[in-house]
């Protein structure tokens, strides 16, 4: 399991700051997509126990490594639109819906800011991953956690006792 260092703020100034330090270090920088869903093997950084990005980048820089990937995201109206829209689908009874339904629009006001920031480097087949995260981001993802398992119900409950089978009797 990865562990991740978090953050209860905005990492806006963090972003900035991470640039530069790259900048300075002379990385070629690769501003793409988040790789935790890519299909090499993947290693994550113990931000835990060592939550600095320059030690993970003096690593890389050991390792010869001359670009980095670097992704952000920002956290937008979608995201909570979507996780409404996954709540509402999931068929989540109303007495538990509304306090879910209320977290998440409680969100809202960090809409802007940004939630995560992820720095990776290939090397040897493997990709090296640093990955932090708000604290209020990290609530979304447990709330969304919290839909899929209702949703995860809904859909045992549908197909019965042996899944992908029925009686032709």
């Amino acid at each position: 399991m990865k562990a991740r260092y978090v953050m209860s703020t905005n990492l806006d100034s963090l972003k900035t700051e991470v640039e530069r330090f790259l900048a300075e270090q002379e990385f070629n920088v690769f501003y793409g997509q988040s790789r935790t869903l890519d299909s090499h093997p993947i290693v994550y950084w113990d931000t835990a126990k060592y939550p600095d990005y320059r030690k993970f980048l003096a690593v890389a820089r050991g390792a010869g490594v001359k670009m980095v990937v670097f992704h952000h995201r920002e956290f937008t109206p979608d995201l909570i639109d979507d996780a409404l829209d996954r709540l509402e689908a999931a068929g989540v009874p109303l007495e538990e819906s509304r306090p879910l339904e209320r977290r998440l629009k409680d969100l809202r006001v960090y809409e802007g800011f940004t939630c995560s920031l992820e720095l990776s480097f290939d090397c040897e087949g493997r990709i090296y991953i640093f990955e932090t995260s708000t604290d209020w981001y990290d609530e979304l993802s447990d709330i969304l956690d919290e839909i899929d398992m209702y949703g995860a119900d809904e859909q045992e409950d549908d197909e019965g006792p042996i899944s992908g089978y029925f009686s032709q009797n």
